[in-house]
């Protein structure tokens, strides 16, 4: 590993954040249609919904914090397929830097920028009535596991961006991953599914996800779903970053 690594790679998230900080409608995309699938959800849909609880945007919000992220993953495909497409990676691997820097660069850009998205969404929730009994360490088991789920779509997303031949290419990947939770329990319990459908719902990974999330802002015993979740964002992170880094040294 280059011994300036660290610095090289803060270079670099520090020119793709003055990207985002320039562009804010990169957030505010993001963020809308989650908000407003939110929004039509609790307050139209919600009371016809079976959901076991009084308080449906509580049952909700784990679902739409995941779709979120997985909508502002796309961006972390797009600005790299950019990069790659204009030759400002080759730019960069002529100067004396690392040359992962420019990968990572854009890996951190996008853990912070869902980030981001996903306190904003956390925020209108709250005015929409959303209330936790979490504690501080149940909080923070919910921003790790958020922050891995990004994590392990961001670096699906690295791949995508590097073996896309078109813009359109580059993000495509992305939309089965935001509709994977209206087939789980996202939105409402696996029991009223149809079996076959069921059975999908329930060994699919955002089910196991939402759950734990939800177990977790709700102070509830979370069990063995958390290690499903945990498994299947590891299992994700490896696989993918073993195939983005693959890709990232075979177009470089």
């Amino acid at each position: 590993m280059n011994e300036h690594f660290f610095s090289d790679m803060s270079v670099m998230l520090g020119r793709s954040m003055r990207h985002i900080m320039r562009s804010m409608d990169t957030i505010i995309t993001v963020c809308i249609t989650p908000i407003a699938m939110m929004l039509l959800f609790v307050y139209v849909l919600g009371g016809a919904i079976q959901a076991g609880t009084d308080n449906y945007v509580n049952y909700l919000l784990p679902g739409i914090l995941l779709m979120a992220i997985a909508s502002g993953i796309s961006y972390t495909a797009y600005r790299l397929f950019q990069d790659k497409q204009r030759g400002i990676i080759e730019r960069f691997h002529s100067m004396p830097i690392a040359r992962s820097a420019v990968l990572w660069g854009h890996v951190l850009t996008s853990l912070v920028s869902n980030a981001l998205s996903v306190v904003v969404i956390i925020l209108v929730a709250l005015i929409m009535g959303f209330r936790s009994s979490a504690g501080v360490p149940e909080w923070l088991a919910v921003a790790g596991i958020l922050m891995l789920f990004t994590l392990a779509l961001t670096w699906v997303a690295a791949i995508a961006g590097l073996a896309a031949n078109s813009m359109e290419g580059a993000t495509a990947f992305s939309y089965p991953l935001i509709f994977l939770p209206f087939i789980s329990s996202a939105f409402v319990p696996t029991e009223s599914m149809p079996a076959v459908v069921r059975a999908f719902a329930e060994n699919q990974p955002v089910t196991s996800i939402v759950e734990s999330i939800r177990a977790l802002l709700s102070n509830q015993p979370v069990g063995d779903e958390i290690w499903v979740a945990l498994a299947w964002c590891l299992g994700i992170l490896v696989v993918a970053y073993f195939f983005a880094v693959r890709a990232y040294k075979k177009r470089n």
